[in-house]
């Protein structure tokens, strides 16, 4: 696309590509566990959730958690912990398992009936950029009103389809959208 930065930062401008600071605000949205996974409390609380029916044991097992009944039940009552590994396995089908299942609610609450949900767009941090190279990108808001592929491409772990996603309604912001490839945040509620 002409749009496209090809070497975003090399005169000092710093931020993150829109759809990873779209994907932070969703995962703020999902609102996980606070407690990290290293502490016993947190642990468990995730150990719960994937294991509190067999629809979410079955979930969790497709994201990757492959660990029998017995060592489960083990880390549960405390018998036996599980090793570094473990722990990122289970924060990884803890975070896949929680998006899928509130996706469907946050697209519903995002869509609004049709009526979409207003974004702020904050433009990248060019404090470090000399006078002469920075250019004026303004602060836009933007009212998203399909939001079925940026939270399938979310909820999927997608980077790319979820990059393709958010183009596709940041080009809505007119002949200025590639100055919103990178951004500082991005930020909505639902």
């Amino acid at each position: 696309m002409p749009e496209r930065n090809i070497e975003f930062g090399k005169y000092g401008a710093r931020g993150l590509k829109g759809h990873e600071a779209v994907a932070r605000q969703l995962d703020d949205l999902a609102s996980y566990i606070a407690t990290p996974v290293t502490a016993r409390r947190g642990l468990l609380a995730r150990l719960h959730y994937l294991t509190r029916s067999d629809h979410a044991r079955a979930a969790a097992r497709a994201a990757g958690l492959t660990v029998t009944d017995r060592t489960l039940r083990a880390w549960l009552d405390g018998a036996r912990s599980p090793s570094r590994a473990n722990l990122e396995r289970i924060e990884r089908a803890y975070r896949r398992v929680r998006r899928e299942n509130v996706a469907r609610y946050l697209l519903a609450r995002l869509n609004r009936e049709g009526r979409g949900t207003r974004v702020e767009i904050h433009p990248v941090n060019q404090s470090q950029v000399d006078r002469p190279r920075q250019r004026v990108v303004e602060f836009r808001t933007l009212n998203v009103r399909r939001w079925d592929r940026i939270v399938a491409a979310w909820a999927a772990g997608d980077d790319q389809e979820l990059d393709n996603a958010w183009v596709d309604q940041v080009i809505d912001l007119g002949s200025q959208w590639g100055q919103y490839e990178y951004v500082t945040n991005v930020g909505f509620a639902a």
